[in-house]
């Protein structure tokens, strides 16, 4: 009997480079504290990034339960 097909997923496939990414932005949350958005792209250098990748980078971050948006707007780690 064959494997019935993956069930449907609301995220679009992640390539290897969103880990990378990811990776980058809890490390920057780790070592500098809670930052806003605006600051945590200029510590990770997103400006050289291609165009939305911080952005993508950071929802996946924040969807996985890596990092949590405070009430006060900052990025934080778990």
């Amino acid at each position: 009997m064959p494997m019935p097909p993956p069930k449907p997923s609301t995220e679009g496939r992640r390539d290897r480079q969103i880990f990378h990414e990811m990776g980058q932005i809890v490390r920057a949350l780790e070592q500098e504290g809670p930052q806003t958005p605006e600051r945590l792209a200029e510590i990770v250098g997103a400006r050289y990034w291609e165009a939305n990748r911080f952005e993508r980078a950071l929802a996946c971050a924040v969807a996985d339960g890596r990092a949590v948006r405070t009430a006060n707007g900052e990025i934080a780690t778990v």
